[in-house]
């Protein structure tokens, strides 16, 4: 399966925005999978990141993480701050603790404009914007979480098996 759409603007990016190689995660915040994940992933952007351009979409499988989704919205509203990627990876650093207020403890942390922040988290347009990823992802293929994609094409591995095909392409 082929990703769709393709990665635009209104995605949340980082690495180098004009790199030959675009990798592309859906993910879940509260999932064990994404979490043993983010490490390697983290790994693999230290490493190559100038080589890179990464993706993440939000793919909340709510029925089975009841904090999934809650805190994508929280990376969101984060990301109207300028901080989605700080907030992104502090969720997955604290993954255990998850629960809603811990989400704002986070922005604290991240020294978020807290009453910026809450009414952020409220706002329709933040749903919307998981419930456009989670669209993407539903059509584009994607069954669980982690998935991934490079260069628009469906990545049937796990994050390691991601870090050993950049290495071995990088340079």
């Amino acid at each position: 399966m082929s990703l769709k759409p393709s990665v635009s603007s209104t995605d949340h990016i980082q690495g180098n925005p004009d790199a030959d190689l675009t990798i592309v995660e859906y993910g879940d915040y509260q999932c064990p999978y994404c979490g043993a994940a983010y490490p390697i992933l983290k790994e693999m952007m230290r490493t190559f990141g100038t080589q890179i351009r990464f993706v993440f979409r939000n793919f909340p499988l709510s029925e089975m993480h009841q904090y999934a989704r809650p805190a994508a919205l929280a990376a969101e509203a984060a990301a109207l701050q300028g901080k989605f990627w700080e907030m992104h990876d502090a969720i997955y650093e604290n993954q255990e603790y998850l629960n809603e207020n811990f989400l704002y403890e986070l922005a604290e942390q991240l020294n978020l404009d807290m009453l910026q922040f809450k009414k952020d988290i409220q706002n329709p347009e933040l749903s919307d914007k998981i419930d456009s990823d989670f669209q993407s992802g539903v059509l584009s293929g994607v069954n669980g979480t982690p998935t991934f994609y490079i260069n628009g094409n469906h990545f049937n591995g796990s994050a390691t098996d991601l870090l050993q095909l950049v290495s071995e392409n990088a340079g």
